[in-house]
């Protein structure tokens, strides 16, 4: 199959950083900060620089209970951004579950189409994919944010998220999709309860047997916050999860992860190089 599906640093021998730039108002993890054009396209260079391989740009928020917003409106968020970004030699993917969008973001300069849907939302989305030839984000979803945590429902979740994976990367396939383009995703957080993401966690390497890269999308999620949650119960917020994010990748990473979204790209990026020099040594012991 493959090992890194798009343009890496040179050199790179580690998990990679992908960073969230949100251009939305009601974002779980930072409140719209950078809903504004050029807030947003100033953050995505700031993440670079903070270490990010990959800027994640995104138009629509996913967070439990979210209304979709139009496709106008999703392309008039996001395609500036992206095409700001481009301009300054930042790899771009666009999060997306619309196939119109993905194309227009291409074209716009993005190098890789992240859809938490992995195609369930858009019949066309794997045919456009297949088009552009970018890496496909293909992630498992059971349904919309509205009623996600209702299917939240599994007798085995590993094995059951596995299976219901390769059952969705056998369709993108034979919609067009190249082995060589996809990655796959266990959708952290989506229909997925504290434990389910825990287990999943914990089957990375089980996961990875399918052969594809994986990604891991932990950042900021109601399980860590509800994980550290204070004496009366009450979750930590989001923001004051970072810590916790950290731990998650260096341990998703040292398990194989091929990339982690964080919102906080710096002492992530720290982490995935702690991950690499550990799995280095061992090699070599």
């Amino acid at each position: 199959m493959t090992s890194v599906p798009m343009n890496v640093p040179e050199g790179a021998d580690r998990c990679l950083v992908m960073g969230v730039v949100n251009v939305t108002p009601d974002s779980f993890s930072d409140g719209g900060r950078w809903f504004d054009e050029e807030a947003a396209i100033q953050h995505g260079l700031d993440l670079v620089r903070e270490g990010a391989d990959i800027v994640d740009v995104g138009g629509e928020s996913t967070r439990p209970g979210a209304a979709r917003v139009s496709l106008q409106e999703e392309l008039t968020r996001i395609l500036p951004v992206i095409r700001a970004l481009d301009a300054e030699g930042v790899r771009v993917s666009v999060d997306t579950m619309r196939a119109e969008v993905a194309r227009a973001a291409v074209e716009a300069g993005a190098r890789l189409v992240n859809d938490v849907s992995g195609g369930l939302a858009d019949p066309d989305m794997p045919r456009a994919v297949a088009a552009t030839g970018v890496p496909y984000v293909v992630m498992h979803w059971r349904g919309h944010s509205h009623d996600m945590d209702s299917r939240a429902v599994y007798a085995d979740v590993v094995t059951e998220v596995r299976e219901e994976l390769s059952k969705r990367v056998d369709l993108v396939l034979a919609e067009g999709v190249t082995e060589e383009q996809i990655v796959i995703d266990p959708g952290l957080g989506f229909a997925k309860n504290a434990d389910h993401n825990w287990a999943l966690l914990a089957g990375i390497p089980k996961l990875a047997e399918l052969g594809y890269p994986l990604l891991v999308g932990a950042s900021r999620k109601r399980f860590l916050g509800r994980l550290l949650a204070g004496p009366d119960g009450t979750p930590r917020p989001f923001s004051r999860s970072d810590d916790a994010t950290l731990a998650v990748t260096a341990l998703a990473a040292h398990a194989g992860a091929w990339c982690v979204r964080v919102h906080e790209v710096g002492p992530n990026a720290d982490a995935v190089r702690v991950a690499a020099a550990w799995k280095r040594a061992g090699a070599n012991t």
